[in-house]
């Protein structure tokens, strides 16, 4: 049975920080995968880009039962450290809107960087390799067998992401490694995923499908993100409803305003003193889509013109823009999610090592636990920042 210091189980981004990080230390470091190439998710993420992390990384930019659970870790890894790294690399990168930072040309130099430093510090990497059984023996030892023999490992790091996006590989296999050593895991669900029409109103929206606006949408519990919303086949997705999915619960309606940045009642004023004979529809196309105001009101109202609305139609109008509420069938689910909500409980782990504090020597890193970042790099950042703090301690 071949021995490591530190076996490592998922090759994604968190898995690989950790590895190297550990390897620097002088660790015998083994990363297993079932997966054909390391760093699948990475691949695919901001769009081939990668949105590796974010100028602005707070603890409120995370989800997690226990919200100081995140502190220590991301103190002690800023994202400038890993921008530094990048750096190292020679990966040209730009800023997009609130701090998001992606490549300039493929997120290949992310993995290509990762997999380099894993190489510098000496870690070997097993592709195409499932777990059978994974015992700890009364010694203290870590026993896996594997599809390719059986291996042996003092410290064992479980980085095998969530449930979303099934077709990467994704699997439920760290949620019961952990049940089996007795530690609790949360419900888990989508996140950062589009939502879904009711059939009827599938039906009635279908036809907006492409069209993008800016607003603002909050959920019941009062959280809001102001960003862009898009119209699809199936319901509604843009960065403001993927941010807002991981607040939202099903049955709750979600409020949206379409004109986030005006005051609707105002330019009305405005426009029927300087136009009366104009048309609501002409003119509420000057700040909104003409195919999306015809879905939302009746063609006799748009017909209307300004100076023949009475102040409750102005009113109701103005309402209906600045606070539509939407019940929303459900979400896509795992398939399109970026995250999983939900996981491994933090009150099970150190938030300065990640080790589970009932089995010495078992560390869990990424989004196997319950922890989720908002869109915009923060998944990413805290992957880095859970890797360097295991990789550091094993």
């Amino acid at each position: 049975m071949k021995h490591h210091d530190v076996i490592i189980i998922g090759a994604g981004a968190a898995g690989l920080m950790c590895a190297a990080t550990a390897g620097y230390r002088g660790r015998d470091v083994l990363v297993l995968d079932n997966a054909k190439q390391a760093g699948r998710k990475i691949l695919i993420s901001g769009g081939g880009r990668c949105n590796f992390t974010n100028l602005k990384v707070e603890p409120a930019n995370f989800l997690c039962g226990n919200p100081h659970f995140v502190k220590s870790a991301l103190a002690r890894y800023p994202s400038q450290q890993f921008i530094e790294l990048v750096e190292r690399h020679g990966i040209e990168y730009h800023e997009r809107d609130h701090g998001q930072l992606f490549c300039n040309d493929s997120a290949k130099e992310i993995v290509t960087m990762l997999l380099t430093e894993c190489e510098w510090a000496g870690v070997t990497i097993k592709l195409r390799t499932d777990i059978l059984a994974v015992k700890k023996t009364e010694a203290g030892r870590f026993e896996l067998n594997t599809s390719n023999g059986e291996l042996s490992c003092d410290s064992l790091v479980i980085a095998t992401g969530g449930l979303s996006m099934p077709k990467l590989g994704a699997t439920p296999y760290g949620y019961q490694l952990a049940e089996q050593f007795g530690l609790k895991v949360l419900p888990t669900h989508a996140g950062l995923v589009p939502f879904t029409w009711h059939s009827e109103d599938k039906i009635r929206f279908e036809p907006l499908s492409g069209i993008a606006v800016p607003s603002r949408i909050t959920a019941k519990d009062g959280t809001a993100f102001s960003e862009a919303l898009l119209f699809t086949h199936r319901g509604l997705s843009g960065p403001a409803i993927l941010q807002i999915s991981n607040y939202w619960k099903a049955g709750e309606t979600i409020e949206i305003d379409l004109l986030p940045n005006m005051d609707l009642a105002q330019l009305l004023e405005q426009q029927l003193a300087a136009h009366p004979k104009q048309s609501l529809r002409n003119t509420l196309s000057q700040w909104l889509p003409k195919r999306l105001i015809e879905v939302l009101f009746d063609e006799a109202l748009l017909n209307k013109a300004l100076n023949q609305l009475v102040h409750a139609e102005r009113a109701t109008l103005v309402d209906d823009i600045h606070h539509w509420t939407v019940l929303m069938n459900g979400t896509e689910g795992y398939r399109t999610a970026e995250v999983t909500l939900g996981g491994i409980d933090s009150n099970e782990l150190s938030s300065k090592t990640m080790e589970a504090s009932k089995v010495a020597g078992l560390y869990f890193i990424g989004e196997v636990m319950d922890v989720s970042g908002w869109l915009g790099g923060f998944n990413f950042q805290w992957a880095w920042a859970s890797g360097v703090a295991a990789g550091q301690a094993v």
